[in-house]
């Protein structure tokens, strides 16, 4: 096993800013706010990006002009068609300023991707604030919490996707909480030469917040074996599995068909580790949902 402390994360964590630089004049939002999809979370001052597009617009008018004179001009065999073909690229040119004057227009305002809560407010009223940077991080409260840590390779590859955690928090003192590894990394970080390893926590309770140190004690595998003797069962003689919990069909010697729960241990390639049956149990590997 391995013990380490990490703070939870909800696995969907945004850092909002705007794309545009201007002055911050409003923020509607603080810290531990409960915050709705598509809800204004902030503003800048519109009125250079009114200017900028008005600006834009005035341009499109003109070229369009531009190119209705030349044109007539050349009907009469006055400009050539190459001056025909220069207004034309001048008009796209300008539709194009156009739109993004348009879409820099929309980026006036911080609108919230997600649901969720604001965990923390990075600037204030007034500021001037420039692209990218930061001014709302928030969380979307309807992915679930997880902690993720980075392991020495050597670790990382005695760990399994789905292999069994014990989740321990400081502000919750002699409660354990189950996880199961649902991540780990293809790769090592170049610096550190670490491998990033995600453990979701199964049925979160509201006492849960963003934030809260854990310490997780991973079921890891020692020199090839599993920390128990697992059973590998093919993966479709599961019949439901939550976090550790699973349900199989087993036969007696009548051949009748027993649901009995057992303690999953996650999938390895096309078959499932379990344990929590007898040696010699009889196991129904295909079609155990039609089975009554």
């Amino acid at each position: 096993h391995d013990a380490l402390p990490i703070s939870l994360e909800r696995r969907r964590e945004m850092t909002l800013s705007f794309r545009i630089p201007g002055v911050l004049t409003a923020l509607n939002a603080e810290a531990g706010d409960r915050i709705s999809a598509g809800q204004v979370l902030a503003s800048l001052d519109p009125t250079s990006v009114a200017a900028t597009e008005t600006q834009a617009q005035v341009n499109v008018e003109k070229a369009r002009r531009d190119l209705a004179r030349d044109r007539t001009l050349f009907a009469q065999g006055f400009v050539s068609r190459q001056r025909v073909d220069d207004r034309e690229s001048a008009l796209r040119a300008a539709q194009a300023q156009a739109s993004a004057a348009g879409f820099d227009r929309r980026w006036a305002r911080l609108v919230s991707p997600a649901s969720g809560v604001v965990l923390a407010r990075l600037a204030q009223s007034g500021e001037v604030v420039q692209p990218g940077q930061a001014v709302l991080r928030i969380a979307d409260e309807t992915s679930p919490l997880v902690l993720k840590a980075n392991f020495a390779d050597r670790d990382a590859a005695r760990l399994s996707l789905g292999a069994t955690a014990r989740i321990r928090l400081e502000s919750l003192p002699g409660q354990i909480l189950n996880g199961r590894v649902t991540r780990i990394g293809e790769a090592a970080a170049a610096r550190t030469g670490t491998v990033p390893v995600e453990i979701e926590i199964q049925a979160a309770g509201a006492d849960l917040r963003s934030g809260q140190i854990a310490t997780a004690e991973i079921a890891s595998e020692v020199q090839g074996q599993s920390r128990e003797a697992a059973a590998r069962v093919p993966a479709e003689a599961i019949l439901e599995a939550n976090g550790s919990q699973a349900f199989v069909l087993v036969l007696d010697a009548q051949s009748r068909a027993h649901r009995r729960q057992v303690l999953f241990q996650g999938f390895d390639g096309n078959d499932a580790l379990i344990q929590g049956l007898a040696p010699g149990s009889k196991v129904i590997t295909a079609g155990a949902g039609f089975v009554s």
